[in-house]
């Protein structure tokens, strides 16, 4: 690869970073449900304050029950939810692994 394919790359990744922002969907969320701050968002979706403020801090990214939970509670669809968080994915990706049934253990003989 080229330094010039390189650095487009990191420019490409660095794009991408940029565009997801949990913050703007934290802060739609909370006017939505017209609540004051992270803690009382938090008490609505059920999760524990650090979880709020590892994901304002981009330390941990919104998880799949997660966003189910802010569905349920905003009653907005998951794609607008995706949305404001600047998560413009058409497909998602599962990895083959997830779907092959585990071996079985090897049992011990007596």
């Amino acid at each position: 690869m080229t330094t010039r394919a390189k650095t487009k790359a990191t420019e490409e990744v660095a794009s991408e970073q940029r565009q997801y922002d949990p913050n703007h969907l934290l802060d739609t969320l909370i006017e939505k449900l017209r609540i004051k701050n992270d803690a009382a968002l938090s008490r609505a979706l059920e999760v524990a304050p650090p979880v709020i403020s590892k994901i304002r801090h981009n330390r941990l990214p919104v998880g799949a029950s997660l966003l189910i939970r802010m569905h349920e509670v905003s009653e907005m669809s998951i794609r607008d939810l995706r949305q404001l968080m600047g998560d413009r994915r058409a497909k998602f990706r599962i990895s083959d692994k997830q779907f092959k049934p585990k071996k079985p253990a090897d049992t011990l003989s007596s």
